[in-house]
């Protein structure tokens, strides 16, 4: 499914597409696109429709950002830009967060491709220009690890 919006105040549509999927019980969510796509600001619009009112922000730095939502309980945020071998994910305890069951937000997801054999979700984000966006939504089932 691919959804194109002209303006930020239309995330809401995307998100109301997300949520519909998570609660059928995809809990990893991939994020892609260029730098300046939109990806973390995605994440504020979704932490948001959960009630977090934390701020959020991108973990370029810190990798790993964590949220309380009263409606879904932890919400991990983990931004993959710096990482440049899969080893570094077992560092940072990659697969125990994708193994919780808690929703997981990944920007930048390609280092971890091999980690992803639940049932996720991908998002491709493209930039038409600076007020178009298209988010190509699709799902992925289990695979045999």
């Amino acid at each position: 499914m691919i959804i194109r919006i002209d303006s930020i105040d239309k995330l809401s549509e995307i998100v109301y597409v997300l949520h519909s999927l998570i609660e059928e019980g995809y809990s990893v969510v991939l994020l892609s696109g260029e730098l300046g796509a939109g990806k973390t600001t995605l994440v504020q619009h979704i932490c948001k429709s959960y009630g977090v009112d934390q701020q959020v922000s991108s973990p370029t730095f810190s990798i790993i950002q964590e949220y309380m939502s009263p409606l879904k309980g932890p919400i991990i945020h983990m931004d993959l830009y710096r990482l440049e071998k899969p080893q570094e994910l077992e560092q940072i305890g990659f697969a125990e967060y994708l193994d919780s069951g808690q929703l997981c937000i990944i920007e930048w997801p390609d280092v971890g491709n091999d980690y992803f054999v639940m049932p996720y979700i991908r998002v491709d984000i493209s930039v038409e220009n600076n007020d178009i966006r298209n988010f190509k939504i699709s799902t992925h089932d289990a695979m045999d690890a």
